[in-house]
């Protein structure tokens, strides 16, 4: 049992906060996003474009295909997300010409530097044109350095005031790419080429000092599922060291590792079944040597191919949109004329663990009747927008049938994404040493030395706080009336408390809007400098060491327990801290398993966390055999109890036995990786539908739901 503490007989009673609720469990009937209807200038459903968010909440398109009227545009698009409104922009200076499969990448937050791209004669090109988008005017900076060969559909990424250039298909020999190379942005100067890996369509991005790549098509026009990153963290110049390429991948047993060297081994691919290629007619149509063999990237390179697992996406089959976001990959399967809704899903890659995750099915986020052409992610990281049209199957003849007039936001936070600079801030605090937890920085660093420190030690500490004992039982079996009634103002002088918890006033002030309105309206507590709040004292203690170091990482005194960050959940829902509630929702989605998936199961009810309630609901089920014999399930009080059972399908039973084995023999050929057929020539679409669905099984365990 907690000690009782023997502050609480002063003759300054403390002032007792209210308690959490203990109801919940109720929401939106519908929990999709909506989609919303766009106006004005709408774009044809273009091939090949570029669409970039851009600060202000617009997103800009330029170039593509038009495969209904056979044309490519240089037209430049802006979407209004605040109104939702197209309009044609009106550009001015070096307007570039007409191309479609280049990049564009915000720069500077006022600019898109464009590069590469395919005109309409087919012919590839090298250029880097830029885009003042506060003045809609366009520039080309004078270049310098070896120019890389013209290319299209490619990926492409800013980082350190460099443009790096990844792979894509040329027109010479109708190769597909494996090289690497970067622009200098503040002198216009490109490196040298390097060897890295060959594909084309797929995604690049820059996180944790490496160049990371994923997704898009190999040589073999087969869908790739190996991810691929280049560690730059110990280059000292790129493009000045001599130092060669080293392969380091470390081996699970889901994953298979193979050496670059295999695409390393060609200095060319050639992409089978494109014929006819064009003279270059100017600087930006680059033909160079292909049989010039290139050096490989400096630096550590390191792969991983994902083969299967129950969280793994099905990456041969569907239309995926794949984008970096808050130190994650998103994947996301969209409908198409062979994925259904049911087969869709959004699906995140932690990169610090090389973990999948599934973050939603297709039915919680898309309707039916539409179908989506482009994904972008705001410069924060925590909405992702999809641009699309109905379905033809739909209303046919309908303006709207061919046009991207609908819009369809995603809110990644609330997935527990925390957003791009949170990211950061998180992976460096969360960096450990075997002794001294979490390595803060900074002015958290200093502050929790005083914290939870008695005056007399120095700490300058002003005020107290008190919470309930850890081993008092949990209140969710109160019943309304109880809950109802008023309670007093202070906590009882006889009361039994925890040890207190000593704090400074202009901290809680700052950081915590509730104890400032109430520190501003000079209530009890102003003047007793006490304060009880009614929740568990480790998860108190957790909250406060919050205040001090806006970190919930795990320490081994504070924020260790995961149950501890449920409760912590329940408080921000209490107080309206969002930032503490994503935080929250984050850890405990990372973190859920079989011990703590009842309680976090209750807490996300309780706060109204529908998708963290949905996801706990859903591992519950999973493992249910194991979860009805924690601790944490059996501490539920009889109400929850009941509702957790009641999630279970009508028709749900055991499965055990001789059908349990057919069950798991179905799902270990579910889990085959059955790759699609080979195609003779690219298609203009940059992400391609299948017709082979690649089944993905569920894991299994001793007991399972069916």
């Amino acid at each position: 049992m907690t000690p009782l503490s023997s502050d609480h007989q002063t003759t300054l009673n403390a002032f007792l906060m209210p308690p959490s609720p203990s109801g919940g469990r109720h929401g939106s009937t519908d929990y999709r996003p909506s989609i919303k209807k766009a106006q004005g200038h709408i774009p044809a459903c273009l091939v090949n474009a570029s669409v970039t968010y851009c600060n202000d909440d617009q997103i800009y398109a330029f170039g593509g295909f038009d495969q209904y009227t056979d044309e490519v545009y240089n037209h430049v698009l802006r979407l209004d997300l605040n109104h939702l409104r197209w309009e044609l922009v009106d550009n001015y200076g070096d307007i570039p010409g007409v191309r479609m499969g280049h990049t564009a990448n915000l720069y500077q937050g006022n600019k898109l530097v464009v590069f590469g791209g395919e005109n309409e004669h087919r012919e590839y090109l090298s250029d880097v044109i830029i885009l003042d988008i506060t003045t809609s005017t366009w520039t080309q900076p004078e270049i310098r350095g070896p120019i890389p060969r013209g290319r299209a559909r490619h990926a492409a990424v800013i980082h350190d005031d460099k443009l790096f250039v990844l792979g894509g298909v040329t027109g010479e020999n109708n190769v597909i790419l494996d090289d690497l190379s970067y622009l200098d942005l503040k002198t216009w100067t490109w490196s040298r080429t390097w060897r890295f890996t060959a594909r084309f369509d797929h995604t690049a991005w820059v996180w944790g000092g490496r160049l990371w790549i994923f997704g898009g098509l190999d040589p073999d026009m087969e869908r790739t599922t190996d991810i691929w990153w280049l560690d730059l963290k110990d280059i000292q110049s790129l493009g000045m060291t001599t130092t060669q390429g080293t392969v380091d991948s470390p081996a699970t047993t889901v994953r298979n590792t193979h050496s670059p060297d295999a695409m390393f081994g060609s200095p060319t691919q050639q992409l089978p079944g494109r014929s006819g290629s064009y003279a270059a007619n100017s600087g930006s149509v680059q033909i160079r040597n292909s049989n010039r063999r290139k050096p490989i990237a400096p630096g550590a390179i390191s792969c991983l191919r994902f083969k299967s697992g129950p969280h793994v996406p099905a990456l041969f089959s569907g239309t995926h949109f794949q984008s970096y976001a808050s130190g994650v990959l998103l994947d996301l399967i969209t409908p198409s004329e062979t994925v259904r809704i049911f087969d869709c899903n959004l699906s995140s890659l932690e990169l610090d663990s090389l973990r999948w995750q599934r973050l939603a099915d297709g039915q919680e986020i898309f309707k039916p009747g539409y179908r989506w052409h482009y994904c972008t992610v705001d410069a924060a990281g925590t909405k992702a927008w999809l641009l699309g049209s109905l379905d033809a199957g739909v209303g046919p003849g309908t303006a709207d049938e061919n046009h991207m007039s609908e819009v369809l936001c995603i809110d990644l936070e609330r997935y527990g994404l925390l957003g791009n600079d949170m990211t950061a801030a998180s992976s460096d605090r969360s960096k450990t040493t075997e002794r001294s937890g979490p390595l803060l920085s900074g002015l958290g660093a200093d502050l929790v030395a005083v914290f939870d420190q008695p005056p007399e030690s120095g700490s300058d500490s002003d005020f107290i706080i008190t919470a309930n004992p850890d081993d008092e039982p949990d209140t969710d079996d109160l019943s309304d009336d109880a809950s109802s009634q008023a309670q007093p103002a202070f906590l009882s002088s006889n009361a039994e408390t925890s040890p207190p918890i000593h704090v400074h006033r202009i901290i809680l002030q700052l950081r915590w809007p509730h104890f400032k309105r109430l520190y501003s309206a000079q209530m009890a507590e102003y003047h007793s400098k006490r304060m009880h709040i009614p929740e568990p004292y480790s998860v108190v203690r957790a909250f406060l060491y919050y205040l001090y170091t806006d970190s919930i990482s795990g320490h081994p005194d504070y924020c260790s327990d995961i149950i501890d960050v449920a409760g912590m959940l329940v408080m921000a829902n209490l107080y309206d801290m969002p930032k503490l509630r994503v935080l929250c929702v984050n850890r405990l989605s990372r973190e859920l398993d079989v011990e703590n998936a009842a309680i976090i199961w209750e807490r996300a009810g309780r706060t109204n966390e529908e998708w963290l309630m949905r996801r706990a609901a859903q591992f519950c089920l999973n493992h249910w055999g194991r979860v009805v014999r924690t601790e944490g399930f059996k501490s539920l009080s009889r109400q929850s109890l009941i509702e957790l059972c009641e999630v279970v399908d009508m028709e749900g039973r055991i499965v055990a036995g001789p059908e349990l084995e057919m069950v798991g023999a179905l799902t270990a050929e579910g889990l085959g990786s059955g790759r699609e057929s080979k195609r003779s020539q690219i298609g203009l679409s940059g992400a391609m539908t299948d017709d082979v669905d690649d089944l993905e099984g569920d894991e299994m365990e001793g007991m399972e739901m069916s």
